[in-house]
């Protein structure tokens, strides 16, 4: 059985174009490795972005620290290899042609030295010219303390409303997700609290640099919050 939040995180995301940032990865990866054929989603989540990217890549895998939401990604995918384990602290005994952490899941690390710490270990598992994605969260000028954000789901069989009131404990960025989810079976109400680092420019390329990398960033990205590119030396 899956835990509820992990059960809904598809119908909750259902908005975001998994295709499309796949091809675009895609691109941005082969710009620089063109004959790249092995991946690792770091932060994988239930494995959309993995459903779309192994059309394009016959070898991949993921990762994350979430039982719930890799229980949803292995009956999705049965046949990749999907691994439990911290981003800060990973070691699969193998090396990719790229690695990819997105929908903003490294702010999750909260410290710069926890920044520093997973950046290496996705620059362990690059092989020599490997590429390096990672789509970062708000930076700290971007982030508004009391906003106020309604998202919601209006599908036949399930209706579900996640009110957010944006928190601010330092450079951290709070999130309290108030769920309300309505089945024929009834009426479920349940909090979420998360907290993610609002690094800056100068953290992310000073992490992705003591990694070994050189690092680019792509303004738009997928989202709108920009991507960060390295390339391991080869």
């Amino acid at each position: 059985m899956f835990d509820r939040s992990a059960e809904l995180y598809d119908l909750v995301y259902g908005f975001k174009d998994y295709a499309g940032e796949a091809r675009l990865l895609d691109e941005l990866i082969r710009e620089r490795r063109p004959d790249a054929r092995s991946l690792l989603d770091v932060a994988c989540g239930t494995g959309k972005h993995l459903a779309e990217l192994g059309d394009r890549y016959p070898d991949v895998a993921g990762l994350d620290l979430d039982d719930g939401l890799l229980a949803v990604a292995r009956e999705r995918l049965p046949d990749v290899a999907f691994h439990h384990a911290d981003m800060t602290s990973f070691e699969l005994g193998r090396r990719f042609d790229a690695v990819t952490c997105l929908f903003s899941a490294i702010g999750y690390v909260v410290t710069e030295e926890k920044l520093c710490a997973a950046l290496a270990a996705m620059a362990r598992h690059l092989e020599p010219g490997g590429v390096l994605i990672v789509e970062p969260w708000l930076e700290p000028q971007d982030w508004k303390p009391g906003h106020l954000h309604l998202l919601t789901v209006d599908e036949p069989e399930v209706k579900i409303a996640r009110a957010t009131v944006a928190g601010l404990d330092g450079s951290i960025s709070i999130l309290d997700f108030h769920y309300l989810v309505l089945t024929r079976a009834g009426v479920e109400r349940f909090t979420e609290h998360h907290e993610a680092a609002l690094f800056t420019r100068e953290q992310y390329t000073g992490a992705f640099a003591a990694a070994g990398l050189a690092v680019e960033r792509e303004e738009e990205g997928l989202i709108g919050r920009g991507l960060y590119i390295g390339v391991k030396s080869a």
